[in-house]
């Protein structure tokens, strides 16, 4: 088998099927002890523990220390887990059609866990960058993958001397709100194309992840991922700095994406980044796995069905499973954390629309920047000097109220979640953009960690 066929096996083979309105929602919060102390894991697990057992979630992982990493609920999928430490606690759903059906369900995970949290002196709160990430421990999940991972993570120093920051341990603080969607073969160009254009908007409502290392953007999350070791090929996240015209480009762009980690013989090995379309063609590669406490060598033929163990990390990005995911977004504040599915399910009904706002846009598009462009522009809290406030507010609500028609199309009533974020367009705010000003009037920071914390 050839790589395009093994690529199009995977990602492309999925999607010939008739898609329907399934959404998958996942979310990631920082785990915050109050005292500014480290997470207490004996105590966050005896919560874990009794979540399970309340809710029945009876399929469960443990780490090498027999601490609960993740837990699901065979009958819907659900799953709660630790992302990268102990520090981040996720919430993923099953899919469903109707996001009223998922917000139920988070409604009582949430509950239960923030009044258990609390009442252990822990929190969780809906913001992009762990508030208390100075008083936490940066220790991967006792796992292989964990620990391949910031092994990898901290490997920058050997890749040569393109930029990195000095910041190995940002997946441990850094948290998204992410959601898939259904797509079908004929539509995933069509996907990709205008969300990708619609990237920069997207800055300007969801920016909610400060950061004092980087004081002057409201989303330091893709500064943080580009600039690290996932950044080292730059084809494996952020934007598509081109449009495929068809799928053989698109399967093409996927081979020049790298691949760093795969197992062999029940190692989990990480090696320097390599291009799919050369990997395929080596003759060895020497990777590093963790075996008896120590990092030790490993040397190997890569095979075809490596391609198993690929992964990249685009702002929208086609999935193994037949959908699209999209990951650009920084976790939101709990009572607005429907906001990003409901938007892109809606648009998702209106994408030949919304294209033709996008293709036709002078507020943003036409000033000499292209999409990543303006999307890094979008990243820092003053907005360009070109931007013409009361068009670009106009621009806003335009996509959303036809993000809302998308929803009323849909027929579930799931219009609701998208209110936080017509306040957001009118005003040109942000949850970022309203923290610093909150800080800035002297409010403190505890303030706000509970405010965006509350259901």
């Amino acid at each position: 088998m050839t790589l395009n066929e093994m690529i199009y096996q995977k990602y492309i083979l999925p999607t010939e099927r008739k898609a329907g309105d399934f959404i998958g929602a996942e979310f990631e919060f920082p785990l915050l002890n109050l005292e500014k102390k480290p997470v207490n894991i004996p105590e966050v697990q005896n919560i874990i523990r009794n979540f399970a057992d309340f809710f029945n979630f009876t399929e469960q992982k443990k780490d090498e220390n027999q601490n609960l990493y993740s837990i699901t609920n065979p009958e819907n999928n659900d799953n709660l887990s630790f992302d990268c430490s102990y520090n981040t606690l996720e919430l993923s759903f099953g899919k469903e059609k109707n996001i009223n059906i998922l917000n139920q369900r988070f409604q009582k995970y949430f509950s239960f866990l923030q009044n258990h949290l609390q009442a252990s002196g822990h929190l969780l709160t809906g913001m992009g960058i762990n508030p208390y990430y100075p008083y936490a421990v940066y220790q991967p999940v006792a796992n292989d993958r964990y620990r391949m991972l910031y092994h990898h993570l901290q490997a920058y120093r050997e890749y040569g001397d393109v930029f990195y920051h000095d910041i190995p341990y940002f997946g441990m603080m850094a948290t998204a709100s992410q959601v898939q969607l259904d797509v079908q073969k004929e539509d995933i160009l069509s996907f990709l194309h205008v969300f990708n254009l619609l990237e920069p908007f997207k800055a300007i409502l969801f920016a909610n992840s400060c950061c004092d290392k980087l004081p002057d953007r409201v989303i330091a999350r893709d500064y943080l991922w580009r600039y690290s070791s996932q950044g080292y090929n730059p084809h494996n996240l952020g934007m598509y700095e081109t449009e495929f015209q068809n799928l053989d480009e698109y399967l093409a762009y996927i081979g020049t994406q790298s691949i760093y980690c795969v197992q062999k013989e029940e190692k989990y090995l990480h090696f320097k980044p390599v291009i799919l379309e050369n990997y395929i063609h080596l003759d060895s590669v020497t990777g590093n796995y963790f075996s008896s406490g120590t990092w030790k060598e490993y040397t190997f033929k890569p095979e075809i069905q490596d391609i198993a163990h690929h992964r990249s990390f685009k702002f929208a990005d086609l999935t193994y499973r037949g959908t699209i995911e999209f990951r650009s977004a920084c976790e939101q504040p709990v009572s607005e954390i429907f906001t990003h599915a409901a938007f892109h399910a809606g648009l998702a009904k209106k994408t030949d629309a919304l294209a033709e706002i996008l293709d036709s846009d002078t507020v943003l598009y036409h000033h000499g920047y292209n999409a990543s462009e303006l999307r890094e522009l979008f990243t820092y809290r003053s907005l360009p000097a070109f931007v013409n406030k009361k068009q670009l507010s106009a621009v806003l609500l335009q996509i959303l109220e036809l993000a809302r028609t998308g929803l009323t199309e849909r027929g579930y009533q799931e219009e609701k979640f998208l209110e936080p974020l017509f306040k957001r367009a009118e005003q040109l705010t942000n949850p970022a953009q309203e923290f610093l000003h909150g800080i800035e009037q002297g409010d403190s920071l505890e303030a706000w960690i509970s405010k965006y914390a509350a259901l």
